[in-house]
């Protein structure tokens, strides 16, 4: 599994967590600039970071990919509707949390999240909306 981590620096041992809950091992993590420029539009600014990733058009539909999306939600948004064209689904994305009460902050692994999936259930959930209130 390769981790496109958008975000700050993941640790060893946020690195044994994704593996315990994925159950797949981290053959590459790839740290990729994500700072973008406020007063510019940001549609370019996705599209230049994520062209600069050397993987081929080929390798964003067969490997298997774990994002650590930026940190700005609006960058997070159109990362993943960019990425979503190139893979051709959703990518599964970490979620990151601060541990409670840990002093400096820590951040810890929270869940492993599959956008696929989430798309999928929810279109499930979307063609049986109304179906036990329109029978005759």
């Amino acid at each position: 599994m390769i981790i496109l981590n958008f975000s700050h620096p993941l640790t060893s041992e946020h690195l044994a967590q994704i593996e315990k809950l994925t159950g797949r091992k981290i053959n590459k993590v790839m740290d990729i600039e994500s700072h973008i420029n406020t007063s510019l539009p940001l549609h370019p600014q996705i599209v230049s970071i994520i062209d600069s990733i050397p993987l081929t058009p080929t390798e964003w539909q067969t490997e298997q990919l774990l994002i650590n999306p930026p940190s700005l939600n609006y960058s997070a948004v159109v990362l993943t509707a960019e990425l979503h064209g190139r893979m051709g689904y959703f990518p599964t994305i970490l979620r990151l949390r601060p541990v409670p009460n840990a002093t400096p902050t820590v951040f810890e692994v929270a869940e492993v999240l599959n956008l696929n999936e989430v798309r999928n259930t929810a279109r499930s959930r979307s063609m049986h909306i109304g179906e036990s209130t329109c029978k005759p």
